[in-house]
């Protein structure tokens, strides 16, 4: 099985109705969010968490980075193909249609996994 980055992305007007729900409207968000994990089963590795301030580190320095990454899953699953599947009737999807999911697949190592290095 190989394991995926999912990534939600919202645009800054669209994530700013999160900060600002009502107590119901977060009621209602978090349940969707526990279906979601529920369905997946042993699919989901780490339900990740919102996510917030981004920062960019270079050679040369450090500087505010906006993105529109508003927050992350780990998933398992045996191909992209899968994987996409698992994401395909996500919630996130329905606040807009502005709204993306961006899945990346893990990348092994194969000298660390072997053990030969670290």
């Amino acid at each position: 099985m190989a394991r995926f980055v999912v990534l939600y992305r919202a645009p800054h007007e669209v994530a700013a109705r999160f900060v600002t729900a009502t107590p119901e409207e977060a009621v209602i968000g978090v349940q969707q969010w526990t279906d979601w994990f529920t369905r997946l089963g042993p699919a989901l590795v780490d339900p990740g968490r919102p996510l917030g301030h981004t920062t960019t580190v270079s050679r040369t320095g450090v500087a505010d980075a906006p993105t529109e990454i508003v927050g992350m899953t780990i998933l398992e699953a045996a191909s992209m193909d899968e994987a996409v599947a698992l994401v395909g009737d996500h919630h996130h999807l329905q606040w807009s249609d502005q709204c993306t999911i961006t899945i990346l697949e893990e990348m092994g190592i194969p000298e660390v996994e072997a053990g030969l290095v670290g």
